[in-house]
Parts: C-alpha cells; sequence; structure tokens
C-alpha cells in the first residue's frame, strides 16, 4: 500500500473502532482489568458504618477522635501488544489477511485503553524484535500504532515468539495487560519457558489468529506447488484426496492441546479469532466470560 491507502485505511479501523469502543468496549474493558494497587487519598474522620480496620490510630491519638485512611484505587495500567509480522501473516483466505487482523485487534484494545486513560506500546516480531513502541498516551500515539502494524515490513519471515516474550519481560519493569497476536503456530516447546515467566509478570491474553484454509484445503483433483512465507522452501502437494485434510488435522488438534496444556496452569483463555469472521464478536464475548468470573 502506498502512503494514501494506508492512511484511508488507518482511518476507516479508526471510525469502526471508535463506535464499538464507545458502544461496548470501553466498559467491558474497565470493568475487567483493574488498576496496579491503591495510593494514598487522604486522612478523614470516622462515620458509622466505615471498616474499622481503616482507623488511623496515630492521628485518633493525637486528635482523641477517630479517623480512618482513605486510599483510590491506582487506576493507570500499561497494556502492550506484541504483535506477529512474520511471513505467515501475510496470509488469508478470506477478505483480510492476518496482518489486517492484527491491525483491527490493535485498535480495539488501544482505543478501550485510551477512554481509560492507560499508556498503550507496541512490539511488532518476525523471528526478531523488528520495532519497539514505548508506552505513551494519546489518540495520536493509537493512530501511529495501528498504521505500524498495517504497513509495517519486516526484515525477516521467520516467527520467534519467545525472543518478543523475553525482551517484554526485560524492558517492561511494571506489571500491566499483554496482549500477545499471533497465529502460534511454531513448535509450543520454543517459547514456552519465557510465555511461563510472561504468564507470572503479566495479565497476558493471547490472541490466536486461525484461517480456516490452514485447516481444510479443497478437492480439486490436481497437484499444486506451495511455498512457506517464511522459509521460502516449496514442495507439491496433492488435492486430489482427504490424507493432506486427515493431516492436518491432526497437526491441529496436537498441537492446540499442546497450547493449552500451556495455558491451562495459568487459567489463560485466549481469544481465537477467525480471518473470515467479525473481528469483534470474539473479543467481545471474551469480555463478558471474564467479567462473568470475576464477579463470582
Amino acid at each position: 500500500m502506498d502512503t494514501a491507502e494506508i492512511l484511508k485505511k488507518v482511518r476507516q479501523i479508526e471510525i469502526q473502532t471508535g463506535k464499538l469502543v464507545t458502544e461496548t468496549f470501553a466498559g467491558e474493558y474497565l470493568s475487567v482489568f483493574k488498576g496496579q494497587g491503591i495510593e494514598f487519598a487522604e486522612v478523614r474522620e470516622y462515620i458509622p458504618g466505615d471498616d474499622i480496620r481503616s482507623i488511623d490510630w496515630n492521628v485518633t491519638a493525637r486528635t482523641g477522635t477517630p479517623y480512618i485512611k482513605k486510599y483510590n484505587e491506582e487506576r493507570e495500567l500499561t497494556l502492550m501488544i506484541a504483535c506477529d509480522v512474520s511471513g505467515s501473516q501475510q496470509f488469508g483466505s478470506a477478505d483480510k489477511l492476518k496482518q489486517e487482523v492484527a491491525a483491527e485487534l490493535t485498535a480495539l484494545f488501544a482505543f478501550s485503553a485510551l477512554t481509560n486513560s492507560d499508556k498503550v506500546g507496541l512490539l511488532l516480531f518476525s523471528d526478531q524484535v523488528e520495532l519497539f513502541v514505548p508506552p505513551k498516551k494519546g489518540k495520536k500515539h493509537i493512530l501511529r500504532l495501528i498504521r505500524e502494524v498495517i504497513a509495517f515490513e519486516p526484515k525477516q519471515k521467520g516467527t520467534n515468539i519467545g525472543l518478543a516474550l523475553e525482551t517484554l519481560n526485560k524492558v517492561i519493569k511494571r506489571q500491566g495487560i499483554l496482549i500477545l497476536i499471533s497465529d502460534f503456530l511454531a513448535p509450543v516447546d520454543q517459547f514456552a519457558t519465557p510465555f511461563k515467566l510472561a504468564a507470572k509478570k503479566f495479565d497476558l491474553i493471547p490472541v490466536v489468529l486461525q484461517d480456516k484454509l490452514e485447516r481444510q484445503v479443497p478437492h480439486v483433483g490436481a497437484c499444486v506447488e506451495v511455498t512457506d512465507p517464511e522459509t521460502g522452501l516449496t514442495d507439491l502437494i496433492s488435492l486430489s484426496g482427504g490424507e493432506l485434510n486427515a493431516r492436518l488435522e491432526d497437526f491441529h488438534r496436537a498441537h492446540e492441546a499442546q497450547l493449552q496444556g500451556l495455558f491451562n496452569p495459568y487459567k489463560i483463555a485466549p481469544i481465537k479469532i477467525d480471518t473470515a469472521q467479525n473481528t469483534a464478536d470474539p473479543v467481545i464475548a471474551f469480555f463478558k466470560q471474564r467479567a462473568k468470573k470475576l464477579r463470582r
């Protein structure tokens, strides 16, 4: 895309996302993501019904009148979005590439954070860290992040989720929210250790991008040459029978079981996004399900 096309796409996403955030996401975001702690606000006189555990005994002893300490929740959070920009993100069998879906997701989360005055940062990764944008506030900053995800041209095509997580574990000092957007097709054992460390430090939310053509190919009775977008290797495969689809099904079943085994100990529920479906619906469902759990 040239500059005009990029700006047009950013504007389209901004308009589409802004309405969603205003109507749905802002409140849901606030309800499921809590601040980092509490900060002292004031000392005031005790009122019957106040929690006696809040009484400030030093002030009470000096004045002879019961006083309590008041605290406010420290609401500001840091939201980091780590987005896969490897070769496989340039794939899409429906209307949108995975990279375009990732840009929409970035907008949804970033604008939700903006409405709550949270800082937002971005890390783009392939098999190296391609770009790191430190967390900041402001609409202009958010629009820059969306533009980067849409138009960024990575230097490499491979995937290294582990390196991205290791980098964030080092450079982000405060706890916060980490949205990790990828198709997660890399071997799980290659990023399991840094994932576990990140899950302990951040409120880690994996967003799994999926495309139906990666799971089932049509039977067209022919052989086709395919190219791996990350390695550049080519192969000739037959689409005339069901053998390939059976192998694909076996792979995805085993891979998803490994991912779930990584997520389960930390009670992490991934958001699964089908590139052919509405991007916002699974995110809305995630927010609502998480809000229910917090109310229990």
